[in-house]
């Protein structure tokens, strides 16, 4: 991964091209020197693209007659014992040596974390140390088995471990043992005592603090946790045969394999709420599976969308539907709403709110369920319309349809509905009434769903408008939604333009608005509403805002790297959440533009339909033009660092990268990928807060900085909705990381968060006169 910037399983046919003769260039260079040459192990995301790049390097016909070839393998990945027997057929078939370092593994909190977020069946790695341990003991075991096909070498600082491998091996032929410089000193110095026919490496990072610090804290964190060997065995209190209690003996029996506190990934958020379940692209199997999953659902796709009153397809203009990645290319059909039509739906979700308010909280909480259940059932079919109809890459569209069903069941489990609080005063919360809920192109699932999902679980009757652009999603799950159980006359959906959604928000009936989109949209909205006759009307709105990252000199350039490449570009920069404004320290800023230059040039724009694609198209032609204009107007004020190309076939923007002199003169949400650049002075943090904070907007912010009292700083300073450090600040995760911002930004409260469903009632206080009935029956029940 430090050779490519886009080594990842969906590039695998240009990281086949353009990595492995870099590869071959080093093997080759090291052979030419009598070195050995390892390549160490990756995430187990890419340990099938690690295994297609070692096999094709180490079968070049250059490398013959040389033994110093090399792979790590983690002992605590399931799959390790898999990967040396592919090495030992490898070398086998080839009729050459190669050497296998074997680790127990280092990351493995980021490989459980990786798996809880992407939701898969469950963790690539062993969850308790133990057996790490006893893997690592079997692995040596195959090692040492395979002798000498395969070189085993074995990096390890635990004795006990050490000394089962040295009773296994029968020798001191054929094998070493390798130690991390500065660690392992005492043992390995009185095994060489005893045993001095054995071959001990000692191996150590080169280079300087700042790239290294990571590295070095990373090892103190290993060595020093709880139940490393090293931080043990340091303890004079602990008895010596702790120390070499037997892994297996650890264990006990096989159904204590299991880490009991660690739940797998789908049991992340306990037993009230399942987590959406993903794929793992790096697993060739699973990725195959999916891509079969979306053609099918291709297939079954709508092609027409229509106004739904009470369940019934209405009539309407028809207007046709093109491709954003093709205009020329027909998706079909919507039959749009007229005026009179939006009305006529909102007549009727104030009749279908009278009988959805009276359905338990529970039967509504079991449908909206249902309909999670169903999403995933349908999996193929949604991301198959995310991808034609919004331009969704294969990754987007999946983490849509994810986001979409941890709508429905976060909400769910919320149940805003308590119970009585006592017996003479009760508190309780009703619905409002009729909810109009307006929703956006760029999240056309899982954000119409959210607003739907939670106005009806709160009791309210609904009456949605989706965006223009993508009504055969927003028709598809309002169906979906329909089957799962809720009742036709409290949902209605009414295709159609900005018009239709103003005769909606004015209607009589209106209760509440949900809005996400512009924010001059919404300020229109909230115009409308203040003008309206009849009760104050809640309006609830997620909108825009210039998004800015601050990367100050401690930062990790690699790091900020990715971050800021995944946070600006993907989703073709259509993400209320997008980065759009970098602040870098000026000391840093030549060194990270340089190689987020280089980052941004490897990226692929075009048909999302293809899993090579990182960029798709943005929404429509109207999209495109304007960003082109704002690009126009960008370049005469900045310095254009980086242009891309593009497709011109289609909505397609090429990613931009460009250099302005003060932050202030990003006054505009660029919506798209376009990312601008300012220096700052390592003494000017707070003139830049100040100016961040001038803009008015406060939806994400992103900070890259090793010191504890910048960060404290600035998300103190900065009245920012979401705060992201030192990681990419795009994907908030439903009940984990509730989004929304403050300011220009939006109104809150957060979707996503337990104080959504909130806004959506009102409260209701009963008081009751007990004493009234005869007497206060519990007063006088009171024992003295």
């Amino acid at each position: 991964s430090a050779l490519h910037p886009r080594y990842e399983a969906t590039a695998h046919a240009q990281v086949m091209a353009e990595l492995c003769p870099i590869v071959l260039d080093l093997a080759r260079a090291a052979k030419a020197h009598d070195l050995n040459f390892t390549i160490d192990a990756e995430e187990a995301d890419r340990l099938e693209l690690s295994l297609d790049v070692v096999g094709t390097v180490f079968a070049d016909p250059s490398l013959a007659g040389w033994s110093g070839f090399g792979l790590a393998i983690q002992a605590y990945q399931k799959r390790a014992m898999a990967v040396i027997d592919w090495c030992d057929a490898l070398a086998q078939r080839l009729d050459r040596t190669m050497m296998v370092r074997l680790v127990k593994g280092a990351y493995w909190d980021t490989e459980v974390k990786r798996a809880q977020e992407r939701g898969l069946a469950d963790f690539p790695v062993f969850t308790r140390k133990a057996m790490t341990d006893l893997a690592y003991e079997a692995c040596a075991r195959r090692l040492l088995a395979a002798r000498p096909r395969l070189y085993p070498q074995f990096a390890t600082h635990n004795a006990l471990t050490v000394a089962t491998v040295l009773a296994d091996a029968g020798g001191y032929d054929g094998f070493e043992f390798q130690r991390l410089h500065g660690m392992g000193d005492t043992l390995y110095r009185h095994l060489l005592t005893l045993h001095p026919q054995l071959a001990c490496r000692t191996y150590a990072p080169v280079g300087g603090y700042r790239d290294l610090l990571a590295y070095l804290v990373r090892r103190l964190l290993e060595n020093g946790a709880n139940s490393s060997f090293v931080s043990i065995s340091a303890d004079a209190s602990v008895p010596v045969e702790t120390l070499l209690r037997r892994p297996h003996a650890l264990i006990g029996t096989p159904d204590q394999a299991r880490h009991r506190s660690l739940a797998l990934p789908v049991a992340l958020y306990g037993a009230g709420r399942r987590n959406s379940s993903g794929v793992e692209f790096g697993h060739e199997a699973s990725l195959t599976a999916l891509l079969a999953e979306v053609k099918a659902g291709a297939a079954l796709a709508p092609r027409e969308a229509a106004p739904l009153v009470n369940g019934i397809i209405q009539s309407g203009q028809v207007r046709v539907l093109t491709s954003p990645q093709d205009s020329s290319v027909t998706l079909g059909e919507v039959k749009e709403a007229s005026a009179e039509m939006a009305r006529h739906a909102m007549q009727s979700a104030a009749k279908g709110f009278v009988r959805w308010q009276h359905v338990p909280v529970g039967q509504r909480a079991d449908i909206m369920r249902k309909a999670a259940d169903l999403l995933e059932h349908r999996r193929g079919l949604f991301v198959s319309l995310l991808q034609r109809e919004a331009g969704k890459t294969l990754d987007d569209a999946l983490a849509e349809l994810r986001e979409a069903v941890d709508f429905c069941r976060y909400y769910a489990h919320e149940q805003v509905m308590p119970g009585p609080t006592g017996e003479s005063n009760r508190l309780r919360l009703r619905p409002r009434g009729v909810f109009v809920a307006i929703s956006p192109w760029n999240f056309p699932l899982a954000i119409f769903l959210g607003q739907v999902v939670a106005a009806l679980m709160a009791g309210n009757a609904v009456v949605a408008k989706p965006a223009e652009q993508t009504p055969l999603v927003a028709f598809a799950a309002t169906r979906l939604l329909i089957e799962a159980g809720v009742e036709p006359s409290a949902l209605h959906l009414v295709p159609g333009d900005g018009l239709i959604g103003a005769e909606l928000v004015r209607h009589s009936s209106v209760a509440g608005v949900v809005f996400t989109g512009s924010t001059l949209t919404a300020r229109l909205i909230n115009q409308s509403l203040a003008v309206k006759e009849g009760p104050i009307v809640p309006l609830i709105a997620e909108t825009g805002g210039i998004n800015a990252m601050l990367v100050d000199g401690t930062a990790l350039n690699e790091q900020v790297c990715d971050d800021v490449v995944v946070s600006a570009f993907r989703s073709a920069g259509q993400r209320c959440s997008a980065l759009r404004l970098l602040c870098v320290q000026e000391d840093v800023a030549d060194s990270l533009l340089a190689m987020i230059k280089g980052a941004v040039e490897t990226l692929h724009p075009g048909d999302p339909e293809r899993i090579t694609t990182h960029i798709g198209p943005v929404i429509d032609g109207g999209a495109k033009a304007q960003i082109m204009a704002q690009i126009e107007t960008l370049g005469q004020h900045g310095r254009l660092v980086y242009a891309g190309d593009a497709p011109r076939q289609g909505s397609f923007v090429a990613p931009h990268l460009f250099e302005i002199d003060s932050i202030g003169q990003a006054n505009e949400e660029i919506f798209g990928p376009v990312l601008q650049i300012v220096r700052f002075k390592a003494d000017a943090l707070d003139a830049v807060l100040e100016a961040l904070a001038g803009l008015g907007y406060g939806l994400t912010l992103g900070i890259h900085s090793r010191i504890d009292s910048v960060i404290e700083k600035v998300t103190k300073t900065l009245p920012v909705g979401n705060c992201y450090v030192n990681r990419n600040m795009i994907g908030a995760v439903v009940g984990t990381q509730p989004f929304g911002g403050c300011g220009l930004s939006g109104t809150g409260p957060k979707a996503g968060g337990p104080h959504y469903l909130l806004r959506f009632v009102t409260e209701q206080t009963i008081t009751i006169n007990t004493a009234a009935a005869g007497g206060n029956a519990d007063l006088m029940a009171t024992v003295d």
